[in-house]
């Protein structure tokens, strides 16, 4: 790996733009193995929704994911700009590493007797994060940390605060991160294009990797039958769709894209593409995950809504979050997919009495996206 050298606060965001476009960047094997974490987070919030589809389980699923997401994320935006090369930063980032794993643990209960625990990890993970950051970017960083500060704090009061306070202290404390960066010039940020696209495809490798983990929980223990074959097969079918949809070149155009933006744009761009698109996106691949799941246990038996829901909402949403993102970068066609979610929500009543074929009408709806855009590239040539 190519080492990175650390901005000078000094070095202004233009003249570093030319130094930036010609390095490439690799993401180090220490961030492959602080990614691991991650895989338990998108499974324990993929096992709430499965359990129990309900808007109040949503909410909070989608509240935990944000809240988690975003300081997951910053960790991408730190090994940006901060190698992990010695002994002292391979030892903080494992530390932040063991944050994030008691903030998993404490996920299924986060609302109730965990809490405290998720409030901790949760400051753990921020204090690290400030504290390395803050020797390679100081200038932003001074004007970033009370915010993060004031966030991981509302987080871990809310989390030995009962009843509906925690979830009020948490939603303001989620509003706080989403406003933060509007509150301080993202000029000061600089940017690798390289290694931030490849940082953040590997997080929706990993999220992925939960839908392929869901068929294996939920055949556990059951007959193996056709119809459990075919809806596992389906699932696989269906994840590599997915993956097609991110990998089959949109990641390639990203990565040109941002490294085209000039340097005072690059931050705020990015924040758009991957912070704000990418939840959603994450959000759907964890619907879609809770439906492969529940669709694998009950294969030869009863069918219900939320399955159907969950299969058809999570292609979905991660085709309309995809769609946002290549807006953000300006790549790609959007009406396919645009036109491929509508399809995708579509099946829902089919999925309401035929899993299988359900999910073989995803399948197709999302080849035939892929199929649609492959022959719009051609006439274009």
């Amino acid at each position: 790996m190519e080492p990175r050298n650390e901005p000078s606060p000094s070095e202004s965001p233009s003249g570093q733009a030319e130094q930036e476009r010609e390095s490439v960047v690799k993401v180090s094997t220490l961030e492959l193995f602080f990614d691991l974490v991650f895989v338990f987070t998108i499974t324990q919030l993929t096992g709430i929704l499965a359990q129990d589809l309900t808007w109040p389980t949503v909410g909070r699923v989608l509240l935990i994911l944000g809240i988690i997401l975003w300081m997951y994320g910053g960790y991408a935006w730190l090994t940006n700009v901060v190698t992990p090369s010695d002994a002292v930063r391979r030892g903080l980032l494992l530390s932040g590493m063991g944050g994030f794993l008691l903030i998993a643990l404490a996920i299924p209960d986060a609302l109730h007797e965990s809490g405290w625990a998720f409030g901790l990890g949760y400051f753990v993970v921020n204090a690290i994060h400030s504290g390395l950051l803050l020797r390679a970017a100081p200038a932003a960083m001074r004007q970033l940390a009370p915010l993060n500060l004031l966030s991981a704090s509302l987080i871990l009061v809310g989390g030995f605060t009962p009843g509906i306070w925690r979830v009020v202290l948490w939603c303001a404390a989620f509003l706080v991160m989403v406003v933060s960066p509007y509150l301080h010039p993202m000029s000061e940020w600089t940017i690798t294009a390289s290694h931030f696209v490849e940082r953040h495809g590997l997080i929706v490798i990993v999220a992925l990797g939960e839908s392929i983990v869901a068929i294996g929980v939920g055949a556990a223990g059951l007959e193996l039958t056709g119809s459990l074959i075919a809806v596992a097969l389906l699932g696989l079918v269906l994840s590599f769709g997915l993956w097609w949809l991110y990998f089959g070149g949109d990641d390639e155009a990203a990565e040109r894209a941002l490294d085209a933006t000039p340097s005072l744009r690059r931050g705020r761009v990015a924040l758009h593409a991957f912070g704000f698109a990418h939840y959603p996106l994450l959000f759907g691949i964890v619907v879609l995950a809770a439906g492969i799941k529940k669709a694998t246990t009950y294969s030869s038996g009863h069918v219900y809504l939320s399955q159907a829901l969950l299969l058809g909402g999570g292609v979905a949403l991660f085709l309309l979050a995809d769609v946002w993102f290549r807006r953000v970068l300006r790549i790609g066609v959007l009406r396919f997919r645009l036109i491929g979610a509508a399809a995708a929500l579509a099946t829902v009543p089919l999925g309401l009495r035929f899993t299988v074929e359900q999910m073989l009408a995803l399948v197709l709806v999302v080849g035939g996206v892929l199929l649609l855009e492959k022959k719009s590239a051609l006439r274009s040539i």
